[in-house]
């Protein structure tokens, strides 16, 4: 087995995470596509509590969740492209913000891909909220991270995919809505690490409708 090897499923935008993140440091690893339906032994070996994709094997050693595995990969390979600030408040605000992420877009994601009637409809208003929400800590800056593609725009960038998906289902426009984070979005993509790890915008509506059914 190879030093680093990440076990992953192609379409999460969680392990995309990871893989971006590894080829920013410019970190040579394994990838081993997992089949979540038949999970290996490695993967309930290495994440006995979850049982979930992304797990980060790092000589041989465990490590799970994808924004504990970014700080683990900024922190194991620290004299690349760092990803968190060295400030301890600005490392903390990042940290908050991508906790955000996960806590409300994720949810707001489930709930508009899921509900229908009001219940959707109120999704779709907490969705457009929430992407203000991180509009305005974008500002005018190109990044997240100011100058710097970092931690937040990791964490951020691979649900970005989806936009279409929720355009779809909810029946608004993001970029009319957010055009900072529509345009911020592409300047990411505008990376070789970002690029090579997204999935395809219509194929993420594709496996959203086989899961889910058409909206």
């Amino acid at each position: 087995m190879a030093d680093v090897v990440l076990l992953d499923f192609w379409a999460s935008p969680f392990g995309q995470r990871c893989r971006i993140a590894l080829t920013e440091k410019g970190v040579a690893y394994e990838y081993s596509e997992q089949n979540l339906e038949q999970k290996s032994e490695l993967l309930l070996r290495s994440n006995p509590v979850h049982k979930k994709i992304p797990v980060l094997l790092h000589g041989g050693r465990p490590v799970c969740e994808s924004l504990i595995i970014l700080t683990y990969i900024d922190e194991a390979w620290p004299e690349v492209a760092p990803l968190l600030p060295r400030d301890p408040y600005a490392r903390a605000q990042a940290r908050f913000r991508a906790d955000y992420i996960d806590n409300k877009i994720v949810d707001f994601q489930t709930r508009l891909l899921t509900m229908k009637g009001e219940a959707q409809e109120q999704a779709k208003k907490d969705m457009i909220g929430a992407l203000k929400t991180l509009e305005s800590e974008l500002g005018d800056k190109d990044y997240f991270g100011d100058e710097m593609f970092g931690f937040v725009d990791i964490a951020f960038v691979t649900l970005t995919p989806w936009f279409y998906t929720y355009e779809k289902y909810g029946d608004f426009s993001v970029e009319e809505h957010c055009p900072k984070i529509v345009a911020w979005a592409a300047r990411c993509r505008g990376r070789e690490s970002v690029t090579k790890a997204l999935t395809d915008p219509e194929k993420v509506y594709e496996i959203v409708q086989e899961e889910y059914g058409t909206n």
